[in-house]
């Protein structure tokens, strides 16, 4: 009886509606008994050649561009991919699905919080599978070098350190519920200006210190399951066929066990991909299709690698329980959701001026002019493949007018500076919402604010002095009347729920917490690629001439002043630092200290840590080497610890091609920002 199932389920493809143990017996994959190893070797022995090239590339149908189909005969389910990284993007789906639309990681960066990083990336996993999608295409951690790059809202900032711990914190929410995320774009993906095609030259201290980092979190803190390999060339070989980055950083010294997917078209060859370890093409097989078949039939590439670029992803799909529980279409819980991406949204948004404490408003607040072209509606993200349909959104004028239903809310788009003046004049308050509009695919011009803008608020400072600038960009703007205005709030891209969470802010139901994850310059010209020859390069090579000094670092380096440094922000309470003191353990440090609350409301502070090195070492003046979110009641105090590790003493030396020590003088300082460091210690190691 048992032989006639057997015989049965192979007639029928081995559904798995027949009897476990018979799939079992005839397709030991099926048993999850097994490791997740074991089970995809076995898989891959019982495929044909071209099954196992059908599953190296995606192959969009009517419904599904980013699509691997299923093999019935083998119970392989069919492989959905997801944009990312603010929530679960389009995948050019037919019809498009829509999701809950998250402030930017460039907002939750600002957060300077890992653990809401995890609820951030839970939400997008849940969602992800919820809308029966198997792969996160995010986190985006590749750092801003380039303000203008017009992917800067998707990244989380200009610093490893940081972008690493809320990365890695981000990758295990999305995790946390059987989702893959892919954290990408490896590595130096850090233009959009001939993206496709562009050489980086990178030097091998600068690219280990600064550009790798954070992959190396995300892979072995956050055990993301994938990775995608970016566009650019580093050092003439582009990232999806370089086995520098492929197999020796990423799976030898790392021990990544996932598999690395091609950006969209980022694939330049069939060998040399293969033999570097890219594992899936997007999208639709151009080198790993047809023309991979015919290099193994002539002996360019084993069936054996072919085998080992299929192993990675079975494997990761057993562990991550898609063979055994596939993702279904599932309702979205959109109203806790709703509230979730409030709460993400109120969190990153930092306070950069506040004199004479303009802010919070109060109930005396009777008229309110919201004016601008960023008052019309909700910024529910930028531009590209990161866009989300929101399930629902809340704009600017009913968000104000549902926390102050008593108030006069007057919306004007700005479009005439002469009359949003005239209407300031005669209101309590005026609210101007300023931003850009960053995309994928292009740079921005210049970090100017487009259009009027900056008339714009020219003008209603001059006629109101009571004017609350609300900036929605995806990264640094510059703000020529920011000495002329009282209060300024850096709001990011809010995401679906934008209306609600600035006026939370802005009324004081949230108090403003958050922190700068990327320096604002006062000009363009302050920053450090800033010559054509290092951004965006010239004749398609970008020479990363400035090394380590990139971001905070170049201004300290250059004794540059910015318009607001990295790390800051500013609370509707204040804090004051004490008490550092600094010992040896083991190879590291630790460094304890106290954070009090000087004000009368609660709040949180962001306590960071900058290390000096000894000047021989050749490094910038300080770089962050730790951080600690502390929320305090009014009055309240607590020691805080933050440990470094022998990593954080060392330089990568070229020569041996590995990290070394640095012995000397070091100095620990500690503060509320890269400029604020009022605690300061030496440590000689």
């Amino acid at each position: 009886m048992r032989t006639g199932r057997l015989v049965l389920a192979a007639v029928l493809g081995l559904s798995l509606a027949a009897p476990a143990t018979a799939l079992a017996d005839a397709q030991p994959w099926r048993d999850a008994r097994q490791s997740p190893d074991r089970r995809a070797a076995e898989l891959v022995a019982a495929m044909t050649l071209d099954e196992k090239i059908s599953q190296l590339h995606l192959q969009p149908d009517a419904e599904h561009q980013r699509f691997v189909p299923p093999i019935p005969r083998l119970g392989v389910p069919g492989f959905r991919i997801a944009n990312g990284p603010a929530g679960m993007g389009p995948a050019d789906d037919k019809p498009q699905k829509p999701a809950t639309a998250l402030p930017a990681t460039m907002a939750l960066a600002a957060t300077f919080d890992t653990g809401l990083a995890r609820r951030y990336g839970r939400l997008i996993g849940d969602e992800t599978r919820a809308l029966a999608h198997n792969v996160s295409e995010g986190p985006d951690i590749n750092i801003a070098r380039v303000p203008r790059n017009g992917r800067t809202f998707e990244g989380m900032g200009e610093d490893p350190v940081l972008v690493g711990a809320m990365g890695a914190a981000d990758i295990r929410g999305i995790q946390e519920n059987g989702t893959i995320a892919e954290v990408k774009h490896y590595a130096a993906n850090n233009q959009e200006t001939q993206r496709q095609s562009i050489d980086e030259h990178i030097d091998e201290r600068t690219l280990n210190e600064l550009y790798l980092p954070h992959f190396e979190q995300a892979v072995t803190e956050g055990r993301a399951g994938s990775v995608m390999c970016a566009y650019p060339k580093i050092n003439g070989v582009f990232t999806c066929e370089n086995p520098a980055l492929l197999q020796d950083k990423l799976r030898d010294d790392w021990g990544f066990k996932g598999f690395v997917q091609s950006d969209w078209g980022a694939a330049h060859s069939t060998v040399g991909s293969a033999n570097a370890g890219m594992n899936l093409e997007m999208i639709d097989g151009t080198w790993y299709g047809e023309k991979m078949k015919q290099a193994v039939l002539a002996g360019q590439v084993s069936e054996q690698r072919v085998d080992e670029l299929l192993v990675p992803r079975f494997r990761t799909m057993f562990a991550f329980g898609q063979f055994d529980h596939p993702p279904v279409l599932t309702p979205l819980p959109t109203a806790e959701h709703d509230a979730a991406a409030k709460q993400f949204a109120e969190r990153g948004m930092v306070l950069l001026r506040n004199d004479h404490a303009q802010l919070p408003l109060g109930s005396a607040v009777k008229s309110i002019a919201l004016i601008g072209l960023f008052a019309t509606k909700a910024k529910t993200g930028g531009g590209g493949s990161s866009a989300v349909i929101p399930t629902s959104t809340v704009d600017p004028l009913p968000g104000l007018t549902a926390r102050v239903p008593g108030a006069a809310v007057t919306l004007d788009d700005g479009s005439d500076p002469a009359r949003a003046a005239a209407l300031a004049a005669g209101s309590d308050v005026a609210v101007v919402m300023v931003g850009d509009n960053e995309t994928e695919g292009k740079d921005r011009p210049s970090l100017a604010l487009d259009g009027n803008q900056d008339a714009l608020v020219a003008a209603v400072a001059a006629a109101n002095p009571h004017t609350v600038v609300v900036v929605k960009s995806g990264g640094p703007v510059l703000m020529p009347w920011a000495s002329s205005v009282p209060a300024i709030l850096q709001a990011w891209y809010p995401g679906q729920q934008d209306g609600a969470a600035v006026a939370s802010v802005l009324f004081g139901d949230v108090n403003p917490s958050a922190k700068l994850p990327i320096t604002f310059p006062a000009a363009d010209a302050d920053t450090p690629a800033n010559t054509a020859a290092q951004f965006p390069g010239v004749n398609g090579v970008a020479e990363y001439s400035e090394g380590l000094q990139v971001g905070y670092r170049w201004f300290d380096a250059q004794g540059r002043a910015p318009l607001f440094p990295f790390g800051y922000g500013l609370s509707y309470t204040t804090f004051a630092f004490s008490g550092l003191s600094v010992r040896p353990a083991g190879d590291g440090a630790t460094a304890t200290f106290t954070v009090r609350n000087t004000g009368h409301r609660a709040g949180a502070e962001v306590a960071q840590l900058y290390l000096g090195f000894p000047a021989a070492a050749g490094e910038p003046p300080r770089q962050l080497k730790g951080f600690s979110r502390v929320e305090l009641a009014p009055g309240q105090s607590r020691r805080v610890t933050i440990h470094l590790d022998a990593r954080d003493f060392s330089v990568w030396d070229a020569a041996s091609h590995a990290w070394a020590p640095v012995k000397g003088g070091f100095t620990v300082q500690v503060g509320d920002s890269s400029r604020s460091l009022p605690l300061r210690a030496s440590l000689v190691r």
